[in-house]
């Protein structure tokens, strides 16, 4: 083929040529690309046996005392109990980090290792093995390991034993420190704070590992001093002047266990941790300065001039890796260490989320006592289906197989004379329908003409329909069941629903407005520790405060709480007050929103008769929300019984109320509960005024209930209703009126004992208005008292039905304090309520 043919290929072959050569390079490009995503894949599933190994080959090397190396058999005794994964990789660093050390030390650190697996692999074959077996497994390891180097040894001196025991116990002490310190590197701690010694076993462990740095240098400059002063700059970033310090110390004095020479490495971390810790407000750059003057101040004391350039070099490379520190990283840490912004932070965010999961959790069931109370309510109600045409047939056969089943005639009658025995059949149901005792004489005559057997077909058909209308008082009783289950259903999905909301409320953040009031009490003076703002709803506020108190003061109903209600421009009252830290003198105080109105009551009664036990029974309970309740209801007849349903009653409708319930759905409740408990007609009175002590607006509840009457100044306002009392019949109606109270008013509540005193030949209104008038004086006890002797000797000093009246004032409420303004600090920006 000469050149010019393969020259002048067509364009459409070269081009493919070229479209081929390119999928090449980009499969193999892709399959590199899975290679390393791979790789990568598997490195980060072994990223934590890669670091522990690295932590075994740093311990392994680990000296102290020059002749001691206790950190190989603890740590590995705690990865052997926790991270089963990791035994083999461990070892070998443990074993490799020892060759680095005198001989034998290799040697005795992998002797150790194998008598304590050989320990471990006993006791679990015996199923004796436990976590608090590891010390005593390694102090034993140790033991035998450093026994039998002095029994093979020249000599058997009392300092190499004194030696072997100490390395045994360090070895006994440090698995207890590793137990602590390893699983909260290498597992994922939730939001939680961390124990005062799980942070020092931490800083231990972190300090032992750099201990097998100990001699190992970059262009002269000391790896163990570098890495020592930037981790005490990650910790006083993270926790200040106190953590920094702490770190500095321990770092300090297990570095100058392993290099005898460096003791004053101690005292110089330590003071350098508490330099940098006291700059934290500054960032990154004022921690670093700290740790930089710390460490040169004190290098100059304790090292001269000439080696105080090297300690200072150190101390840059130190900082220069703390300043390419992720943020995250120092984050991190200060989420675990209490008393940080981050670690309050983490806690608020936590709390948070569980907050909302609960709140979705209360919704969905909410939603589910929703659902099931709408298939409740579905079920057709039995009287309203009434007879179905296939229960008319049931029925019509049932009485004709009773009836004429045996009768000569039927033929006749069924075949011949269908619709006209039909009919008679029909108009004979209805007549005992109507007239279920009706008798054989008096049933029309022409019906004898119809039927011969007349009698025993009105028999049948009696006892036919006395077992229909018992399968139908059977019927009726499972519907009311029914609905009564759908009427509770809902009304726990309505509070379930009111408690999701109140939730959601409580979950909302308000950092802001707590420094606030901590700035404002600050300036006042006091030690205040901890702010927690609950709500700040008008009316509803609730906030905790945790202060240093002295004792006989009373700063908090003096001072705090005032200056609360000129910040909040609402009264604020202490509602709780209890010593969290008795010995430190902290208390924690719950401080509230104050009733805007207070209300005083006063009771009498009397027992028909003068008896001991009235029928009547009466109430006043705070239902919560700033609602309070007085009530009084009058049982059927008089006695123990009247008393048992009429005090039910109340209880049973107070429970309701308190847990959120609508008043319409807790009467209904409480009157089916009435119905269905007993079959006996027992039923009960109930007047309830529910009186909101911020605003003075009441809801009077009135079942079948004698009127009552508020007086007002000169005037008497009458309250009255008409409806039937609760636990008689299924459908009951409740007249809820609402009404705006006034201060001052005075609010008079009575049972029927009272009312009809004057009998019915006296318009009963016009004299109970006339007998209020004429009482004298506010006090509500001493107005119960003189209304309930002047209706007594109106009868003639006879009582002749049960007594009893309940009078409440409405009053403004005054607090003990009056609010404190304090210059320069202005109202607070409430947030809005989560509808």
């Amino acid at each position: 083929m000469s050149k010019s043919n393969v020259v002048n290929l067509p364009e459409w072959t070269r081009a493919g040529s070229k479209e081929t050569s390119q999928k090449e390079t980009w499969g193999a490009r892709f399959k590199m690309w899975s290679q390393n995503q791979r790789f990568l894949q598997l490195l980060a599933a072994k990223k934590w046996m890669i670091l522990l190994s690295l932590m075994g080959f740093l311990l392994g090397r680990a000296m102290i005392l020059d002749e001691l190396s206790p950190f190989a058999a603890a740590f590995f005794a705690v990865v052997v109990f926790l991270r089963r994964d990791s035994i083999l990789p461990v070892a070998v660093a443990l074993v490799a980090g020892a060759l680095f050390t005198p001989f034998p030390g290799a040697l005795v650190v992998a002797a150790e290792l194998v008598i304590f697996f050989l320990i471990y692999r006993g006791m679990e074959s015996f199923q004796r093995i436990d976590l608090s077996y590891a010390p005593l497994m390694v102090f034993v390891s140790a033991f035998m390991v450093g026994l039998f180097q002095m029994v093979i040894g020249p000599s058997f001196a009392w300092y190499p034993m004194m030696m072997m025991t100490l390395d045994a116990l360090l070895g006994f002490v440090l698995t207890l420190v590793f137990l602590q310190a390893l699983p909260l590197l290498t597992y994922k701690q939730k939001s939680r704070v961390l124990r005062n010694e799980e942070i020092l076993c931490l800083i231990i462990l972190l300090a032992s590992v750099m201990t097998g740095l100990v001699g190992w240098t970059v262009s002269g400059y000391s790896l163990e001093h570098i890495l020592s002063r930037y981790l005490i700059l990650l910790f006083a970033m993270a926790g200040g002047a106190p953590l920094g310090a702490a770190v500095g110390v321990v770092t300090g004095l297990i570095l100058s266990l392993a290099d005898i020479g460096a003791i004053y490495q101690m005292s110089l971390l330590a003071f350098s941790g508490m330099l940098a810790g006291m700059m934290q407000g500054g960032k990154k750059g004022a921690v670093a300065i700290g740790m930089l003057l710390g460490s040169s101040i004190l290098s100059v004391y304790f090292t001269g001039p000439g080696d105080m350039l090297a300690s200072t070099w150190e101390t840059c490379a130190a900082i220069l890796i703390f300043l390419l520190t992720p943020k995250g990283l120092i984050t991190a840490i200060a989420k675990y260490v209490p008393g940080t912004a981050d670690h309050s932070r983490s806690q608020h965010e936590y709390a948070r989320r569980v907050r909302d999961i609960t709140a979705e959790r209360v919704t969905q069931f909410s939603q589910v006592f929703q659902q099931l109370s709408s298939s409740f309510g579905q079920i057709p109600r039995a009287a309203e289906a009434g007879k179905s045409d296939r229960e008319m047939e049931d029925f019509m056969n049932t009485v004709t197989e009773g009836a004429c089943s045996g009768c000569i005639r039927r033929t006749h009658c069924w075949d011949a004379k269908f619709y006209q025995t039909y009919r008679y059949m029909t108009d004979m149901m209805t007549t005992v329908e109507e007239c279920p005792d009706i008798t054989a004489a008096q049933l029309p005559p022409e019906w004898s003409r119809i039927c011969g057997k007349t009698g025993e077909v009105l028999e049948v058909m009696k006892g036919q329909y006395d077992l229909y209308q018992h399968d139908m008082r059977w019927k009726r009783q499972i519907y009311d069941s029914r609905q009564f289950v759908a009427e509770q259903l809902s009304g726990v999905s309505q509070v379930m629903e009111d408690l999701a909301r109140e939730i959601k409320r409580e979950g909302q953040a308000m950092y802001r407005q707590e420094s606030q009031i901590r700035e404002a009490l600050e300036k006042l003076g006091l030690s205040i520790h901890a702010i927690e703002i609950l709500s700040l709803d008008p009316g509803r506020v609730e906030i905790e405060v945790v202060h240093a108190y002295t004792r006989g003061f009373d700063e908090c109903r003096k001072m705090i709480a005032p200056l609360l209600s000129d910040i909040l421009d609402e009264n604020i009252a202490v509602i709780s007050e209890t010593a969290v830290h008795p010995r430190e003198g902290l208390s924690m105080v719950t401080f509230g929103s104050a009733k805007a109105y207070e209300v005083n009551t006063g009771v009498a009664g009397a027992a028909k008769g003068g008896d001991m036990l009235s029928g009547d029974s009466f109430s006043t309970v705070e239902l919560g929300n700033g609602t309070f309740a007085v009530a009084i209801s009058d049982g059927m007849g008089n006695g123990e019984r009247a008393r048992m349903e009429s005090s039910a009653a109340l209880s049973m409708l107070e429970k309701l109320l308190q847990s959120g319930m609508d008043e319409k759905l807790a009467v209904k409740s409480v009157n089916s509960i009435l119905l269905l408990r007993s079959p006996d007609e027992f039923y009960a009175t109930v007047d309830m005024a529910l009186i909101d002590q911020y605003s003075a607006q009441t809801t009077f509840m009135k079942i079948a209930s004698a009127p009552s009457f508020i007086r007002r100044g000169s005037e008497v306002i009458p309250i009255t209703s008409s409806n039937l009392p609760i636990g008689i019949i299924k459908d009951i109606d409740v007249d809820l009126i609402s009404m705006q109270l006034h201060p001052g008013d005075i609010l008079i509540m009575m049972t029927d004992g009272i009312y009809d005193a004057p009998g019915y030949a006296v318009n009963k209104e016009i004299w109970m208005k006339r007998m209020i008038q004429e009482l004298e004086g506010d006090d509500p006890q001493d107005l119960a008292d003189n209304l309930l002797e002047k209706v007594i000797r109106y009868q003639g000093n006879d009582i002749h039905d049960d007594m009893t009246i309940v009078v409440s004032r409405l009053d403004h409420f005054h607090p003990e304090w009056s609010s404190l303004h304090l210059p320069g600090v202005g109202r607070m920006e409430r947030p809005r309520t989560v509808s």
